[in-house]
């Protein structure tokens, strides 16, 4: 409570307005954002050039008539522009909302209609075919309300394109031409925002039912930073990290935007994840946040890579074995000096060269999140130096719950965050109360009352125990977990984390509610399958014949033995089917963050469950 009193204290009045003007100040010189890491390409602003061209968006987005508490619908790149819009739409005293770039016409339309946005800022033609049934028509007036376009009322008034088209079929207000605007006086326009006012509505993404609309404050967010400051240490201007997640996401907004804004990081922007371990090695961020598909990938390169030298792949195995216990003592403090000396011949032998070629060599913080991480996943990286670190948290709580680099210890997520109480229910359910409890859903005061009590407890839904040492181990979502006709409630989050650590398996969904033995969904990683296609002679065959392979096949029921060893009888998997295809982010089965769509799933793939019950 004397660390909540601190916060409170170091966050009260502040904005990101204020947090903004106070790093321009300082550190007005050092690079705020880069574009690219290929030499001589890209383009990179300084924190300076930001807040020059946040005054002349802001004064831009008041001549277009934005009014104070306004929102403003953003589907842009990660990149200069997108933190420009951002903080221009704050200091216009408007309410900034990112919406996932692979939203379709339908999702548009109805988030546009939730948040009654006023404008919508976006990136160029692919994005704004999608805003047409919610923006002014051809031959409005600039400025045209709704019911003079003969729109829904809640429709768009403006409609900002940062990359219009070549050939515009109707006018549009050009990004440029709101950079053309005289500039803003910041410092008295911050001066007119309050800390809670909100700084963005966050929506959820959809896995668990309709999205909802989660209001994040300026007191929230500020809070949220200076908890994390105390949690993981102020870090010096010019930090390195990545930005390659959708900024609809609470874990991307917080890292490498507020946070970086707030410490004067160097921001690299990643246009698309599928090139990540490229910019990955690029950059060698200093700190890398990563949901566990995105570790899973880097280490499934690494060995494809290291599959390619058979003689080093076969010395590899034995430095993992014998790394990992060296490692693990190192994290508890227990390794002595001899042990010390080993592990260090060790990891110049086979590990150093392996971190700089996966860019990891210079990464203090790497962090996951979001869902459960395979144990062993988590353990091949903390084999080769690079100690992932476990936390917990929901948009509801402005990100974090937990930190967990005092208290690391694999396979928990940590202590409560500096500042926040964390209690279990009797049910087992983790509650939460701090400064980072958000103020409610937009609109339904009903779902607000049942999610934070009147005691300010945040009812997170997620299933926790606690050890000894108050580290906390996430064990389900509440609603999730699946009872079988025999009456056991099981776990599939903690089955599909083992299914995924078999090697050839990258995605995988546990079933079995009201079934007679759990089974699940399985899909092959598309990595280690083609290093397996070619260590087996089968160069060219397609994902769907890979999946119909029997020797294939017969690895993944191996593998199935092993991972299912440490469950009871009552929960193993008995049964599994291998899909053909991959599954995509933002597609059926997956949201743009690679979490699982889990009743989309269910329903897309009944026939398939079916079989594995005949």
């Amino acid at each position: 409570m004397a660390t909540r009193a601190e916060i409170d204290e170091a966050a009260k009045g502040r904005t990101i307005c204020s947090v903004f003007l106070d790093t321009v100040s300082a550190h007005g010189t050092r690079i705020a954002v880069r574009e690219g890491v290929d030499p001589g390409g890209g383009r990179a602003a300084t924190y300076g050039e930001l807040g020059a061209q946040v005054a002349r968006a802001a004064a831009g987005l008041r001549a277009l008539g934005l009014r104070p508490g306004e929102r403003v619908l953003l589907m842009v790149d990660n990149g200069i522009a997108f933190r420009v819009a951002d903080l221009a739409v704050l200091f216009a005293g408007g309410t900034p909302i990112s919406l996932y770039d692979t939203s379709s016409k339908e999702q548009v339309t109805w988030l546009a209609s939730h948040s009654r946005a006023a404008f919508a800022i976006v990136q160029g033609d692919a994005q704004l075919e999608r805003f047409q049934a919610v923006s002014p028509r051809s031959g409005d007036a600039p400025g045209a309300t709704p019911a003079a376009a003969g729109l829904p009322d809640h429709a768009l008034r403006q409609l900002v394109v940062i990359e219009p088209p070549a050939e515009a079929g109707e006018p549009l207000t050009r990004w440029d031409d709101l950079l053309s605007a005289s500039p803003l006086d910041l410092a008295t326009a911050a001066g007119e925002v309050a800390s809670d006012d909100l700084a963005t509505v966050i929506y959820t993404s959809g896995t668990t039912g309709p999205p909802k609309g989660v209001m994040i404050t300026h007191a929230n967010v500020v809070w949220t930073i200076e908890s994390q400051a105390r949690a993981f240490g102020r870090r010096a201007p010019g930090y390195r990290t990545l930005s390659y997640l959708p900024m609809a996401h609470i874990a991307e907004r917080l890292v490498s935007y507020y946070e970086a804004v707030d410490g004067g990081y160097d921001v690299t922007c990643c246009p698309d994840v599928s090139l990540l371990g490229r910019y990955v090695v690029g950059v060698r961020p200093e700190f890398l946040f990563g949901v566990p598909r995105v570790w899973e990938k880097l280490k499934a390169g690494a060995e494809a890579a290291l599959a390619a030298d058979p003689s080093r792949a076969a010395a590899f195995i034995p430095a993992l074995e014998a790394a990992l216990p060296l490692r693990l003592a190192a994290i508890e403090g227990t390794l002595g000096p001899d042990a010390e000396q080993a592990l260090a011949r060790l990891d110049d032998a086979a590990f150093a060269k392996l971190r700089a070629g996966l860019g990891l060599d210079r990464c203090e913080l790497p962090i996951t999140s979001a869902a459960p991480i395979p144990r062993a996943v988590l353990e091949w990286y903390i084999a080769i130096g690079v100690p992932i670190l476990e936390v917990y948290g929901m948009s509801e709580a402005t990100g974090p719950i937990t930190s967990n680099i005092e208290s690391r210890r694999p396979g928990t997520v940590g202590r409560a965050a500096p500042g926040c109480e964390l209690v279990l229910a009797d049910d087992g359910e983790v509650l939460v109360r701090g400064g980072n409890v958000f103020a409610g859903y937009l609109d339904d005061p009903a779902l607000t009352a049942e999610t934070v009590d009147a005691d300010g407890w945040l009812h997170t839904g997620d299933v926790g125990v606690l050890d000894g040492d108050g580290r906390l181990r996430i064990v389900d979502r509440k609603k999730e977990l699946f009872i079988t006709a025999g009456g056991e409630n099981i776990s599939p989050a903690n089955l599909e984390a083992a299914l995924k650590s078999i090697p050839l398996v990258g995605q995988a969904i546990a079933v079995g509610d009201g079934r007679p033995y759990p089974a699940a969904l399985l899909v092959l990683d598309p990595d280690a399958a083609g290093t397996w296609a070619r260590a087996h002679h089968r160069e060219g065959a397609s994902p769907a014949e890979l999946a119909a392979d029997p020797d294939l096949l017969g690895e993944i029921e191996a593998g199935l033995d092993l991972v299912m060893a440490p469950f009871g009888r009552a929960e193993r998997v008995k049964r599994f089917a291998v899909l053909g295809d991959e599954w995509q982010p933002d597609s059926d089965e997956l949201t743009a963050t690679l979490k699982l769509k889990r009743r989309a799933v269910l329903a897309k793939y009944a026939a398939e469950i079916d079989t594995l019950y005949d």
